[in-house]
C-alpha cells in the first residue's frame, strides 16, 4: 500500500458514498486513476464493503448491553451452532467469539432495561449449552471509522 491507496482509504472511510470524481479532486489524481485504485483495494480485499449507520435509538433500540456468555460442553459443534443461533436473533447487533473465560460477547439492541432481562433470561439462558451469562449494559459506543493499515514491525516481512 502506497500513499495514494491510503489517502483513498482515509477518503472513503469518511464518506464511502463520495463520487469517484469527488475522491479524485480529494486526493489529486485524475478520475481514471481514482478508479483503478479503488478497484484495486477492493480487488486485494482491502476494502470489503460499505455499511450504513444507523442510530439505535430512533428505531427504537436505545439501550445496548454486552452479554458474555459461556458454552458448555465447548465441542466446535456446540459453539457453531450458537453462535448461528445468536446472530440471527433480531436483538443482536454483534457477535464476538472470543477466547478466555467467555466464549462469546454478543452485542445487543433492545427497546429498554425489560426487554433486556427477557433476552438475557427468556431466550439465552433457556439454551441448553448456555453455563453462564454476564451482562453489561452499555452507556456509549464510540467507533474509530477511520482505521489505517499497521506499519510492519522493523526487521520483519510483509506477510
Amino acid at each position: 500500500m502506497d500513499e495514494l491507496d491510503l489517502a483513498i482509504l482515509r477518503e472513503l472511510q469518511s464518506d464511502a458514498r463520495k463520487t469517484n470524481r469527488d475522491l479524485a479532486a480529494t486526493v489529486g489524481v485524475s478520475p481514471t486513476t481514482a478508479l483503478e485504485r479503488t478497484r484495486s483495494l477492493r480487488t486485494r480485499g482491502v476494502i470489503t464493503g460499505a455499511s450504513l449507520d444507523v442510530d439505535l435509538g430512533s428505531i427504537g433500540r436505545g439501550v445496548q448491553a454486552l452479554v458474555a456468555v459461556r458454552i458448555r460442553p465447548p465441542s466446535r459443534e456446540v459453539i457453531e451452532a450458537f453462535r448461528d443461533w445468536v446472530s440471527a436473533l433480531p436483538e443482536t447487533l454483534g457477535v464476538f467469539v472470543t477466547t478466555g473465560n467467555d466464549d462469546f460477547i454478543i452485542h445487543v439492541g433492545v427497546r429498554h432495561n425489560d426487554d433486556l432481562y427477557a433476552f438475557v433470561i427468556d431466550r439465552l439462558t433457556q439454551r441448553r449449552e448456555v453455563a453462564d451469562v454476564r451482562t453489561t449494559v452499555v452507556y456509549e459506543h464510540i467507533r474509530n471509522r477511520a482505521v489505517v493499515p499497521a506499519e510492519p514491525q522493523a526487521g520483519r516481512g510483509k506477510r
